[in-house]
Formats: C-alpha cells, structure tokens, sequence
C-alpha cells in the first residue's frame, strides 16, 4: 500500500467517523450511567476483563480511567480502576517473565542494562513506586521491563498499585464530573506525582552509589593484600 493510498484510506475513515458521530444518536453522560446501573454487576465484570486485558497491550489507562468514573461513579469507580491496574500489571509482568527473560538474559551483561536492572532489583516497592508516580512513563512498557529483569514479584505489585494509586483517583474523579476540560488543580496533581517520583528515584539512585562507593575501599584493600602477599620476600644479608 502506497502513501497517496493510506492517505486516502485515513481520510475516508475520518469522513465516515465525522458523519457518524453527527447522524448517530449519542447518548448523554446520565444515559450511560444509567445503562451500566441497569446491567448491574455484569457491567462492573465485564469493565474489569475488559479494562484488565486491553490494557497488557500498551494502551493508555486514562480511557479506562475515565470511562470508570463516567459508567460507576467515584467509589465503585476507584475500585474497579484500581483492581483492573494491579491485574493488568502482574499479567504484563508473568508475560514477559516468561517469555521474554530467556530473550534479554544476553543483554544483562551489558553495563546500562545491568544498571537499570540493579536499580529496580535494589530498590525494591521504591523504585517501582517512584516509576509508576510519573505520568510519563508508560504502564505496559514498564511492566514488561521489571518483568525481564530481577524484580520480585510482590514488591513490584505493591509498587504498581501505590504509584498508580494517586492518578487513578484523579482521572476517575475528572470522569465523574464530567468536566468540560483538564482543570488545572488535575495538573497539579500530575506535576505533584511527578515530583514525588522523581525524588525517589534519586533516593534510589544515590543509595546504590553509596553502596558502590563504599564496596569500593574494601575491594582495594583486598587487591593490595593480594599483591603484598604474592611479592616474594627478601632476606637481609
């Protein structure tokens, strides 16, 4: 397929979405809550799989998010975000774990991904938590990460569902309220999150390098120990 054709073929689609969205009956916010209130708990499971599975992939969690907060409201909302995102990220994790480690055990002898690795084995719920706080940071690719390299499984649960806990609730709240925009206290707590996250990661970082430099004289001595003794010793004459 040439560029003029996929050109082409995206403008027919985006024509066909615009003449649906103005054709279509569209129902309102308060219609939707009212269909998912009259199908009961299977909409609630049904939200669950679908949000706990499409999510693995890396799709963002923010439609979801909201789509919680528009169809369940606040509390029943939270619930559901949060158990689908602790799902989602253990089954992310298992995937990779056990499929993708084999493939990037070679790698783990190179210095930056041997880094990477250290940080996230050696700072445990922290580093997690911390990479989980920043919005920018992708939730899929970050599963799969911590699930090719040494991170537990427990702490990497906790870690998700701590970090991912703030945003959460501010995203399901904005979809509960149906606001017309981004307002600008949800920034803030964006900015926020960020903040705190990246302060972990430095705590995280500066005690592995604390770590390393203090492992550092030790091993000097033992080499210099090493050295006296292997240098032949001479008798006065």
């Amino acid at each position: 397929m040439t560029r003029r054709t996929k050109l082409i073929v995206a403008l027919v689609l985006l024509a066909l979405a615009i003449a649906a969205a103005c054709t279509l009956p569209i129902p309102s916010p308060a219609e939707l809550r009212d269909w998912a209130a009259g199908r009961g708990i299977a909409a609630a499971l049904l939200f669950l799989a679908a949000y706990s599975v499409v999510t693995v992939a890396p799709v963002p969690r923010t439609v979801f998010n909201l789509a919680a907060g528009l169809l369940f409201g606040e509390a029943a909302g939270i619930t559901l975000s949060i158990t689908a995102t602790a799902i989602s990220g253990m089954l992310g994790f298992a995937i990779a774990r056990l499929l993708g480690r084999d493939l990037v055990s070679r790698h783990l002898r190179r210095r930056s991904v041997r880094a990477v690795d250290d940080r996230l084995a050696g700072g445990g719920v922290l580093a997690v938590t911390s990479l989980r706080l920043i919005p920018v940071v992708p939730f899929a690719p970050l599963s799969y990460c911590c699930g090719v390299l040494s991170v537990r499984p427990l702490p990497y649960l906790a870690g998700t569902v701590l970090g991912s806990l703030p945003g959460t609730i501010a995203v399901v709240i904005l979809g509960d309220a149906l606001t017309g925009g981004t307002p600008p206290a949800l920034l803030a707590c964006y900015a926020g999150f960020a903040l705190v996250g990246a302060l972990g990661l430095i705590k995280v970082v500066r005690g592995a390098a604390y770590d390393k430099a203090t492992s550092q004289p030790a091993t000097l001595v033992a080499g210099h120990e090493e050295i006296v003794r292997a240098q032949p010793s001479q008798e006065c004459g």
